[in-house]
């Protein structure tokens, strides 16, 4: 079955074919739909990050206006205390910290290849959140002292250290995953 290239090509003629003038733009064109880098949105992030804030303003302006009003008794026995019934300062520490958790949480991709671990990390992350409502009960029956208080600002700190390690592990996991494929193309 074999032929000789000789053979075939004796009785080939070759075409003259032009190209368009705009072939150059058109093949650039194409090779930009190709191989062009699609930027990530980050619209869903400006969303949240303004619905932190509209929260957090607002958990501030009726907090300030819930101080004015005066308690009656059984109000008073049901009044929740946390580290904002210390002072003002410590209320923007605990609005500070509470905001960032929430932003950090809100920002998470939530991807089948990360699933397991943003699992894993939630839920050291909810441990926190019972020793911080522990510690807000602690603070209530004990009163106010610098231990319970430095432990609930240490909570909160965790937590937001926590949600910055699984990021940076998410990140590097993506990258790792995007040099992989890079490298098999």
């Amino acid at each position: 079955m074999s032929k000789d290239i000789r053979e075939v090509m004796k009785g080939f003629k070759e075409e003259k074919l032009e190209l368009s003038n705009e072939h150059e733009q058109k093949f650039k064109k194409k090779m930009q739909e190709a191989f062009s880098v699609k930027k990530k949105s980050y619209k869903w992030c400006y969303v949240a990050a303004s619905v932190v804030i509209v929260l957090t303003l607002g958990n501030h302006f009726y907090s300030t206006y819930n101080r004015d009003i005066p308690l009656t008794s059984k109000e008073d026995n049901e009044q929740k205390i946390n580290l904002g019934n210390i002072s003002p300062e410590m209320q923007k520490i605990e609005n500070y910290y509470l905001t960032a958790i929430n932003y950090e949480i809100a920002s998470l991709e939530v991807t089948p290849e990360n699933k397991a671990l943003l699992d894993e990390y939630l839920e050291k992350i909810n441990k926190l959140d019972i020793d911080y409502k522990r510690l807000n009960l602690k603070l209530k029956k004990e009163g106010i002292n610098n231990t319970t208080v430095n432990a609930l600002i240490t909570n909160l700190q965790l937590r937001l250290q926590l949600l910055i390690q699984l990021k940076d592990t998410i990140n590097e996991l993506q990258f790792k995953e995007n040099n992989d494929e890079n490298i098999t193309i």
